[in-house]
């Protein structure tokens, strides 16, 4: 079972993340860039974590500055939300490597369903009901 969750995220969906996880009995960790140190989702976690500047490239979408946030917290799992990381192959992995639980498919399944062909085709080889489209390329 889960004891501590960082949510990799801000906004409504932290919020969402932040209430499951009270129902549950699981504490929450926030991480914010310094624009949203005052913001709902910090307010409403059990701890939070500032993880940079207001620009997300350098906050909420640096992977060391998450995981140092899992290291100085001691989450034992992080929650991705929705954009940023959530579909980042690389960043399922390397807290896996970390020894922390992701919540979300592994690495390995981002990576094959970020490439929407390989998916289709992993997809009808598993007997899974697809749509039929007709693959056309078309030469510009």
């Amino acid at each position: 079972m889960l004891k501590k969750v960082l949510i990799a995220n801000r906004g409504e969906i932290a919020l969402r993340i932040i209430r499951a996880c009270k129902d549950l009995k699981i504490s929450t960790v926030a991480i914010h860039s310094t624009a949203d140190t005052n913001s709902m989702h910090v307010r409403m976690a059990d701890e939070s974590v500032c993880i940079g500047p207001p620009k997300a490239v350098d906050s909420y979408l640096s992977i060391p500055n998450i995981i140092a946030a899992c290291e100085i917290s001691g989450a034992d799992a992080v929650h991705p939300g929705y954009g940023f990381l959530s579909e980042n192959p690389k960043f399922a992995q390397v807290l896996s490597d970390h020894k922390i639980t992701y919540v979300g498919p592994s690495s390995k399944h981002i990576e094959l369903m970020g490439d929407k062909v390989t998916a289709k085709k992993t997809m009808q080889e598993l007997g899974v009901p697809c749509v039929q489209v007709l693959m056309v390329l078309l030469k510009i």
